[in-house]
């Protein structure tokens, strides 16, 4: 006889078991990476060290090679809340720097990606010759061609907030264009006759049966590509030697060796993704209860 489902059980209690997991396994390496130091300090020093003081310290190195957790939830604590919004030394302003690109790239390889599938399922000619060179634009490595759409686009007078959205709309269409392509071509070929049957034109039977039965692999889609968009926002900041900018924020920390800024700021990035991502997902489950479709 099984037992009742339970949302602690089944949700909850993996997640936490997880997490605890990698927080021994990270304070263990905190030490281990942490160690050398301390004993080369104290060798210099002339100092004998046990090993308890050797934990103690490897926990609250001013710059760490790997710092603990609770370093890092400090330095967000007083990047956030410590500060003003409108500080530059805000994480809450950096971020909203990096999150202004990843909309607007967002909303362009949105677009752009809908557009491309509709072609690619509506023309044989634009399947067979545009897929293959949408596939093969992700084979290029987007550290490699930041850098050159940077230039470019400053030399013809486009800076600021343009360039880095692009990066995130090159990055961001791909999953969209797969994700419309297979959700265009879900319906069933007995839909498809029936609404033959019907005298359906084209476009009836793209709103009526084929834009419904895409939008599950759309928001999955979606999902994907605003995390992306994110990621290639943040690398667009990169090769401009930005000053604002979660990029620009972990490009200062490895100039600088702040450590617990640099991972504060990855820590801000992963934290905007999912707050993104379930933004996404929320309006996923209200469209499909929209649409009639149960959860």
């Amino acid at each position: 006889m099984t037992s009742a489902p339970s949302a602690f059980r089944d949700r909850i209690l993996p997640v936490l078991t997880v997490i605890l997991a990698i927080l021994v396994i990270w304070h263990v390496f905190v030490i281990y990476l942490n160690a050398p130091f301390v004993r080369d300090q104290a060798a210099r020093a002339g100092e004998t060290i046990t090993f308890s003081q050797i934990v103690e310290r490897t926990f609250a190195q001013e710059r760490p090679v790997l710092p603990a957790p609770h370093q890092i939830v400090a330095e967000l604590w007083d990047t956030t809340i410590n500060k003003a919004v409108t500080s530059k030394r805000s994480l809450v302003y950096h971020a909203w720097i990096t999150l202004s690109a990843t909309l607007m790239g967002f909303a362009m390889g949105t677009v752009l990606g809908i557009v491309l599938a509709i072609a690619i399922v509506h023309n044989r000619a634009m399947d067979k010759s545009l897929m293959p060179w949408v596939i093969a634009s992700q084979t290029i490595p987007i550290l490699a061609i930041a850098p050159m759409i940077i230039v470019v686009l400053n030399s013809i007078g486009i800076s600021g907030l343009m360039p880095k959205a692009l990066i995130s709309t090159y990055l961001s269409f791909f999953p969209i264009v797969v994700g419309m392509v297979k959700g265009l071509r879900s319906p069933d070929i007995l839909l498809l006759d029936l609404m033959h049957t019907y005298n359906a034109s084209q476009s009836q039977t793209f709103w009526k049966l084929r834009w419904p039965a895409s939008m599950p692999y759309l928001f999955t889609s979606l999902k994907v590509a605003i995390a992306i968009s994110l990621v290639g926002a943040i690398v667009g900041e990169l090769p401009t030697g930005a000053v604002a900018g979660l990029g620009a924020r972990l490009l200062s920390g490895s100039y600088y060796g702040q450590t617990i800024q640099i991972w504060a700021a990855l820590f801000m990035a992963a934290g905007l993704a999912a707050l993104l991502v379930s933004i996404v997902g929320m309006a996923h489950t209200r469209v499909l209860a929209r649409m009639g479709v149960k959860p």
